[in-house]
């Protein structure tokens, strides 16, 4: 997880993260991997439940309320507002489109301005840690 702050997770790899997950749980509990077990039987043998993704997710929104409250480079590399031409084809997923969907925010203007008080910031981080991925 080794700076996982500034990773935009795309749908793939979230199916990646989470499948490396379920490697590690059926590792630790010393399942092979032709032993025919669902992973929802591997997750109540480990008494637990998928947690990596939303670890991730609010290193993310933490380490982001951090950068914008700051106002410097930083801020403007993570919004994406530098001068410039736009490349051709399709457009890179940014971080803040991601969280603003796991935060259930709307738009990512809305989860900027969030960013600025922030006890509501924390209140949208720990709404979205309890509703999960």
């Amino acid at each position: 997880m080794y700076g996982c702050e500034a990773w935009t997770i795309s749908k793939q790899t979230q199916k990646k993260l989470e499948a490396t997950e379920m490697w590690f749980l059926r590792r630790m509990l010393r399942i092979s991997w032709t032993a025919k077990k669902t992973n929802d039987t591997v997750l109540e043998e480990a008494h637990t439940t998928r947690l990596l993704i939303s670890k991730i997710r609010k290193r993310q929104a933490t380490f982001f309320g951090h950068v914008m409250r700051r106002e410097k480079l930083e801020n403007l590399v993570t919004t994406g507002m530098l001068e410039g031409k736009r490349s051709r084809g399709k457009q890179r997923e940014k971080l803040i489109e991601g969280l603003a969907d796991w935060l259930k925010a709307g738009k990512s203007l809305e989860a900027i301005e969030a960013t600025k008080d922030r006890k509501k910031w924390r209140t949208m981080i720990a709404n979205a840690v309890k509703q999960g991925t």
